[in-house]
């Protein structure tokens, strides 16, 4: 199992105090010299390296492709690119991204058409999503119609609720099956499900069902804290967004939220510990990589204030900017099957540096709203 993650050496919690940063001057290793650093500070150093990689980024996913659109996708694919960029540009008002972002969105858009897909990190309403907002940012109203008129309305939480009753136990009240698995993780799972919910105005005893699906997921964990990847799986492996605790600590923090609930707000914490403890993945991405495990503490920071989760997810963050790119050069750490991609690659940990300029703004990429 400990192959899949880094023992986590670093301090629990260093406070903000000018004996930190006396440390910092005086430290021998980078990364503990980073750690002692305040938030500020770090904040700047990795948003530099954010937007050298972005450059990289782009070099590699568009210009080297002929600026040809193969892969539209979000996940993997050349709109990835286009949501750093308007990340880069939400950041440093340069609207050379901006323009950039639109020109990738664009040739998204067409290669996108006729695909079937309408999923949002997978399918079209990615494309038309970005699209709107980056046309409303440029001021084309005429653009922004365009994307937003191929959406169309559909009973979608109706359909939800419907089909988690019909594949339901007595043990839980919803449940849905992908490819054959009833998985739990918020990629495709209850988490993700339970996630999206949570946005819609939804019937009382519907918000029943949700609080009641949660609390069986919560009462059904591991024993060390994590969480099964799909529905019998007996394996305590996984650490990622898409599978096990850091996908249920950011479902259960919003849902600590929206329920105002103790309860669920404890279980967010629990989980927020096995991912400090198991979430230092020798892997870089967002989907399963220490880039996504690091909005764990940035949501838990958002709703509780309290600094030890920023203090986390700026440890997290150091570890990249000292690390990520030696240990992946030497074969240590997974880089991603698609090495620039958003989702999988450096593509995610450049999002991430540049999320992290102003923390309480911080969302997972097309997941937190």
């Amino acid at each position: 199992m400990a192959d899949r993650f880094f023992p986590n050496e670093m301090p629990n919690f260093i406070p903000e105090t000018a004996e930190a940063e006396e440390l910092a001057e005086k430290a021998q290793d980078s990364l503990t010299k980073l750690l002692h650093l305040p938030y500020k500070n770090v904040a700047k150093k990795i948003q530099k390296s954010a937007l050298v990689l972005k450059e990289k980024i782009v070099e590699e996913t568009w210009v080297a492709k002929g600026k040809r659109v193969s892969d539209y996708s979000l996940y993997t694919g050349a709109l990835g690119t286009a949501f750093l960029l308007f990340k880069a540009y939400q950041v440093s008002k340069d609207r050379n991204d901006l323009a950039l972002c639109l020109e990738i969105t664009s040739a998204c858009d067409l290669a996108s058409r006729g695909s079937g897909r309408v999923t949002f990190i997978c399918g079209q309403a990615g494309v038309c999503a970005l699209g709107s907002v980056v046309a409303m940012h440029i001021g084309n109203e005429r653009l922004c119609s365009h994307y937003l008129a191929q959406f169309k309305e559909r009973a979608v939480v109706d359909d939800v609720i419907r089909s988690g009753h019909k594949m339901a136990t007595g043990r839980c009240p919803l449940m849905y099956e992908w490819h054959g698995k009833k998985y739990w993780g918020a990629a495709h799972g209850l988490a993700g499900i339970m996630h999206v919910l949570m946005d819609m105005e939804l019937k009382p005893d519907e918000l029943e069902d949700i609080k009641c699906t949660l609390r069986f997921m919560i009462r059904n964990r591991f024993p060390s804290g994590n969480y099964p990847s799909s529905e019998g799986n007996e394996s305590d492996r996984l650490v990622h967004w898409c599978h096990g605790a850091p996908g249920l600590a950011l479902t259960l923090t919003k849902a600590a939220k929206v329920f105002n609930s103790e309860e669920f707000l404890q279980a967010a914490v629990d989980a927020a510990e096995v991912v400090w403890n198991r979430g230092l993945l020798k892997r870089v991405g967002i989907c399963h990589g220490i880039s996504g495990n690091s909005y764990v503490f940035l949501a838990l920071y958002r709703l509780t204030g309290d600094m030890k989760y920023l203090y986390r997810a700026k440890a997290f963050a150091c570890f990249l900017h000292n690390r990520a790119q030696t240990l992946i050069s030497e074969g240590i750490m997974h880089g991603g099957d698609r090495p620039y991609s958003l989702f999988e690659g450096i593509g995610g940990m450049a999002y991430l540096f540049l999320d992290m300029t102003e923390p309480l703004d911080t969302r997972f990429p097309a997941y937190e709203l």
